[in-house]
């Protein structure tokens, strides 16, 4: 009777925690913007970089976290809490109001839900703006922000995927990042 409980909560779990990735933005790409400008291209970047961050940080373990191949190298714990920094760099750079110094030290659940928050924020604001870009008092140009922090967040992505799959917890097979949708 015990091992029966134990098995129904774990099935639970897995369907509330299942349920709940799903609320978080990129569980899939948005549907296609029905026109090419540039603020839907560089959206639409962004929502590549949410989906591919979203399935590099899905059901990552404390071994996983924690694992680092050398001890020169990088834990996922440190690139993920890079690539947290790197997403509020690219909220704040397209932003002029609504930037966040905050310092406290989240644990993993609330900074990948931030992290992908910051994304879905970018994204938005890129989609529907109507104008070029003028950033704020730093005057960044936009495309230094592409092959800046946007081309160094995805080349994270890649590192988490490897140390994960090295960690003995690889990416799902189920997600297509070629569609940004995940098969059944």
């Amino acid at each position: 009777m015990k091992k029966l409980s134990v098995v129904l909560v774990l099935i639970l779990t897995s369907i509330v925690m299942a349920q709940s990735n799903k609320k978080l933005p990129y569980y899939e790409i948005p549907e296609n913007p029905e026109t090419y400008t540039a603020g839907t291209v560089a959206a639409r970047m962004i929502d590549g970089l949410g989906f591919r961050y979203f399935w590099a940080t899905e059901s990552l373990r404390p071994q996983d976290l924690n694992y680092k191949p050398s001890e020169s190298g990088r834990s996922s714990a440190e690139i993920i809490e890079h690539l947290y920094g790197l997403s509020k760099f690219i909220r704040n750079s397209i932003l002029d109001k609504n930037k966040d110094n905050n310092k406290d030290d989240l644990s993993f659940d609330d900074k990948r839900k931030q992290t992908l928050a910051n994304f879905k924020i970018v994204s938005d604001v890129l989609r529907n703006t109507k104008k070029p870009f003028k950033l704020d008092s730093t005057e960044i140009p936009f495309w230094n922000i592409i092959n800046g922090p946007i081309g160094d967040a995805l080349w994270h992505c890649g590192q988490v995927v490897m140390l994960r799959r090295a960690s003995g917890n690889p990416f799902s097979a189920k997600v297509s990042v070629f569609s940004g949708k995940v098969k059944a």
